[in-house]
């Protein structure tokens, strides 16, 4: 097996380790003496609904509304699933949402609310909070995914503006016992981060959302600045020891780890050491490059695989070309290792490298001959951020398809093989 192909495959072993079919199972509770209802939201949202139908009882009440992605629908039965706009909210999504709080509100003492988190539910359950419109959300949304925001400081914005996330899922249950079964994407793997956390208690504040809107110089639409400043707490989201998650629990049962593990035992079977150098890598994807450039050229010739999690962060400039953060990454690591044998790959474990129709591409010691060959300036497809459109050229793309599952990013490096 070649050294992509081993990239190719140790990527999937990845995947796997976090298909909702295997892992969610086993986290199910027993049925409730009332009935069951499934809510959610998340890139996983559908075959985590059809994870649960399949090994839900008969007999047992069950019913529900997920809504996941466009093209990561699954054919369910007993839960609904809607498609709705992933990074920018669409209306599919706000009334998806706005459905599943007057669901919720429905519940009684007896009833179970089982709700299924995943990567992309932010964007995907943003029912925008009155007085402020879709539109302005939208706006908000954009500018701070251009600016190169970390997730957990758009998140923060996003609890402060939307109905169901920031805990206000959990505070709708009307007492019921909820039980959140979650698929971190998230750095840290905090509940209250992951898909702007709709059961988890919300340390921040207005005021913090607003402070992270000015830090990044966003232009804040009249609707939202007049929410941010003028909601008192009382009316904010729910807080740390609030009677709503007295009967809740948040429990996340798949991480970036566990995948990344998966790929280490998959490369140690074909008698090549691996090692994890770390689950939570943030940061500019090209400064990201740089650091593990500089580790690979100071590894012994032995062959190894260095393995990474995490999620880093693209800063665009207002005229940019097309691609992700993992093919940004991959592009500056190239032009970075120059002279240094080394294969990578770099691919998000959704299937999908920020809005492209790839989950990543991969590198080879010959990716810059073939450029030049091809009369493609690497140097200047990064400047312009135009990863994608180089690796398109080069037919290096890795394109999956939706994996329906979302533990973030993925990164494997290759060296000392001949």
């Amino acid at each position: 097996m070649n050294p992509r192909e081993l990239l190719l495959e140790s990527f999937r072993a990845a995947v796997a380790a976090a298909d909702p079919a295997r892992i969610l199972p086993p986290h199910l509770p027993a049925p409730p003496r009332g009935r069951t209802l499934v809510v959610g939201g998340g890139k996983a949202a559908a075959s985590m609904a059809a994870a649960v139908e399949a090994h839900w009882p008969a007999d047992a009440p069950l019913s529900g509304l997920v809504v996941t992605r466009y093209q990561h629908g699954l054919p369910t039965h007993r839960i609904e699933v809607v498609e709705a706009s992933h990074p920018l909210p669409d209306g599919h999504g706000e009334e998806a949402a706005l459905r599943m709080l007057e669901m919720a509100g429905q519940l009684g003492p007896d009833d179970l609310l089982l709700a299924l988190i995943s990567g992309g539910g932010s964007s995907l359950l943003a029912a925008p909070v009155e007085g402020v419109s879709l539109k302005e959300l939208r706006q908000v949304t954009k500018a701070l995914l251009n600016a190169g925001a970390a997730i957990h400081d758009i998140n923060t914005v996003r609890k402060h503006l939307t109905r169901l996330s920031g805990g206000r899922l959990a505070q709708a249950a009307n007492g019921a016992r909820t039980l959140a079964l979650i698929i971190s994407d998230v750095v840290g793997d905090d509940p209250t981060h992951i898909a702007s956390g709709p059961c988890a208690p919300d340390p921040t504040s207005c005021a913090d959302a607003l402070e992270r809107l000015l830090r990044f110089r966003i232009t804040l639409p009249a609707g939202v600045r007049r929410h941010l400043e003028q909601t008192v707490p009382e009316t904010d989201t729910p807080k740390p020891g609030a009677p709503c998650f007295a009967n809740t629990e948040n429990r996340v049962i798949a991480s970036a780890q566990a995948s990344l593990q998966a790929a280490c035992v998959y490369f140690e079977r074909h008698g090549i050491p691996a090692v994890v150098l770390s689950d939570n890598v943030s940061g500019d994807a090209q400064a990201v490059a740089k650091q593990h450039a500089a580790l690979a050229r100071t590894m012994k010739s032995r062959p190894m695989a260095l393995i990474s999690g995490g999620e880093t962060t693209v800063t665009l400039r207002p005229q940019h070309g097309r691609g992700g953060r993992n093919t940004e990454f991959l592009l500056a690591l190239a032009l970075e290792l120059k002279d240094t044998p080394a294969w990578a790959i770099a691919c998000d474990t959704d299937g999908i490298d920020g809005s492209e129709d790839n989950a990543g591409a991969s590198i080879g010691p010959d990716t810059l001959l073939h450029a030049h060959a091809r009369g493609l300036d690497a140097a200047g497809f990064l400047a312009a951020h135009d990863s994608h459109g180089f690796f398109a050229a080069l037919g290096d793309l890795v394109v999956s398809g939706p994996t329906r599952t979302n533990v973030n990013d993925y990164r494997a490096l290759l060296l000392g093989l001949d």
